[in-house]
């Protein structure tokens, strides 16, 4: 029986990641152990044990970004939680480790090495983060999610993604999709969207432009956020909802889609062969714009500027994109062969890999 120790967390973009694998490795063998490391403080620590798995905890030990009081206490803290993971690592005898980025996988990465465990790194983001550039230098096995990500003996493996994703068929879904969002399936339908909070400038870009979106012949819809406060016109043609549990239902109706660059929003949507208009959120290292590189460079996504996207923007990017149907049938065919639904399949082949090597 093999036991596998799954380590990430902080944001979604490593929590479902892994939580698609842990699925998958106890799908394949129920008489397998996963578990799964992370913080206290991370979103893993609720949704792991809301999946059914075991969390084991390992202090939050940020990296310091500048000589402080921080940084002082860093080495002492870093050399604490590795303890932490390698006592973990050998009460549940673990036979390998996988880290998707996060506090939790650089101590797991160390404390993995040190006991002699082979170990695997998945980045999900075209600009890997500190943990894991550290940690593909000793690992058995090192999967990305886009092509270029710049680290060590990175393979092209693509996004592990939910199930009901993987699963989609837009196709025969789409009159299912449109009863739910109250909208026509002959017709159009622009998705947009800026992940679980939201984004303010698409919200206000949306709010400015609706009409001349209608008026395009196209149906919208807007995905606010659960913090938003947008007012709903309630007018034919255009849904509004704060919040969607069934995302899969959405992408299902989406002939465009506006959204966020995150690394999760372009996985799902290239895996689904969907046409985009991506407003990659300008805070950050980055990471978002680079996100959508592969799309966009095989014409299946272009890009727009955060700093200048409202609602003049939308009148004179988006709404003559709607009317040009050859262009964004062009962009949908090439959007067919950007993504992968088998990312979570090809993880798991560096899982066995690395295990096989030991």
């Amino acid at each position: 029986m093999t036991s596998y120790l799954l380590a990430g967390g902080g944001t979604a973009g490593h929590v479902n990641p892994l939580l698609a694998v842990a699925d998958a490795l106890r799908e394949r063998d129920p008489e397998a152990t996963v578990l799964v490391l992370g913080t206290a403080e991370g979103l893993e620590s609720r949704l792991v044990p809301e999946r059914g798995y075991q969390l084991l905890i390992v202090d939050k030990v940020p990296f310091p970004r500048r000589p402080n009081a921080q940084a002082a206490a860093f080495p002492g803290r870093f050399r604490r939680a590795i303890a932490q993971v390698r006592q973990h690592i050998r009460r549940h005898r673990i036979d390998v480790v996988v880290g998707f980025g996060g506090y939790a996988s650089a101590p797991a990465y160390v404390a993995a090495r040190r006991e002699r465990v082979p170990f695997v790194v998945h980045e999900a983001n075209a600009k890997p983060g500190l943990a894991n550039v550290l940690g593909a230098r000793a690992a058995a096995g090192v999967g990305v999610a886009f092509e270029g990500t710049p680290l060590r003996r990175g393979e092209v493996v693509g996004m592990p993604l939910r199930r009901e994703v993987i699963a989609l068929d837009r196709a025969a879904t789409r009159a299912e999709a449109a009863e739910h969002f109250g909208l026509d399936p002959a017709r159009p339908v622009l998705l947009v969207f800026g992940g679980s909070l939201g984004a303010q400038r698409l919200n206000d870009a949306i709010a400015d432009s609706w009409r001349d979106i209608l008026d395009a012949g196209w149906q919208l819809l807007h995905v606010t956020g659960e913090r938003s406060d947008l007012e709903d016109p309630r007018v034919p043609g255009y849904t509004l909802r704060r919040y969607v549990d069934r995302m899969d239902l959405a992408f299902a109706l989406a002939d465009l889609i506006v959204s966020r660059s995150g690394s999760a929003t372009v996985s799902e949507v290239s895996a689904l062969g969907i046409p985009a208009l991506y407003v990659p959120y300008s805070v950050g290292n980055g990471e978002q714009r680079l996100n959508a590189g592969s799309a966009v460079a095989a014409g299946a996504a272009e890009l727009l500027d955060d700093a200048t996207f409202d609602g003049d923007a939308v009148r004179r990017l988006v709404v003559p994109l709607l009317g040009d149907p050859e262009r964004i049938a062009r962009m949908a065919a090439a959007a067919e062969n950007v993504g992968t639904r088998n990312g979570t399949e090809n993880v798991i082949q560096l899982i066995d890999r690395a295990l096989g090597a030991a």
